[in-house]
């Protein structure tokens, strides 16, 4: 038997990254995942192009993943931007903070509004929602809204948890150290130096793969982690537990 056997998992941002890992991951471990991206090329058993920003279509890929499988089990809410024109408080324009807001935060809000009644009407379930390290400490060299929003996506799947948890839903905030995606690589390949003044802080020397971030949301979403509930679940290399690194 799979980790997931009989679970429909609906997992936002699956075109590439840790989405389309999970997703893969999730699939292999016998869930049937309902893909969410804003790309056409969402990774699932049903693929939905969808702005998870905007209520509609939120509510339209709930609607659409019941229809086809009849009830919903995990929502894992991971579609997320980092932007570069997102940086220092005081060259971060309104419009860029509003714009990483509404794909980091608002996004997580809506997908929980509309997702948690689902869940609710199939007697509980496991909703994960991605944060990241930056939500439980600060950087010198800042991505303002960015950090702010997975702040407020932490403090909200907390408070979350502590609510439906006589329910039978469990919300975990999922949050990564970095990762090698192809964001990261693009962002790092322009500026080795960058890349290295992040890595000097990092235990092992390296970046997440996508698929160890994947392997900590599918422990989410199974029933091996039926007592694990609003927390602060670091998948970070122990970046956050580091004062001095090893030479």
């Amino acid at each position: 038997m799979g980790r997931l056997d009989g679970k429909v998992c609906v997992i936002t941002g699956t075109a590439s990254g840790i989405g389309a890992e999970s997703a893969r991951l999730f699939q292999s471990e016998g869930a049937q995942v309902v893909g969410v991206d804003l790309s056409p090329d969402a990774v699932g058993d049903l693929a939905i192009q969808a702005d998870v920003t905007k209520p509609e279509d939120v509510e339209g890929m709930y609607v659409e993943a019941r229809e086809r499988f009849g009830k919903i089990d995990v929502l894992f809410n991971n579609a997320g931007i980092s932007p570069d024109d997102d940086a220092s408080i005081l060259d971060t324009s309104v419009e860029a903070w509003d714009r990483v807001q509404n794909v980091n935060l608002r996004s997580v809000f809506l997908c929980c509004k509309y997702g948690i009644p689902h869940l609710l009407d199939n007697g509980g379930g496991s909703i994960i929602n991605v944060a990241s390290f930056v939500a439980v400490m600060g950087a010198a060299v800042s991505q303002v809204s960015y950090t702010a929003s997975k702040g407020g996506v932490l403090a909200m799947s907390r408070e979350l948890g502590v609510e439906f948890a006589k329910q039978g839903i469990r919300v975990n905030a999922l949050c990564p150290g970095p990762v090698n995606t192809p964001l990261l690589k693009e962002l790092f390949a322009k500026d080795p130096e960058k890349a290295e003044r992040r890595l000097v802080h990092l235990p092992p020397g390296r970046f997440a793969e996508p698929g160890e971030l994947a392997a900590g949301a599918l422990f989410l979403a199974s029933d091996e982690s039926s007592f694990v509930n609003a927390t602060t679940f670091l998948v970070d290399g122990g970046l956050t537990a580091a004062y001095l690194t090893p030479l």
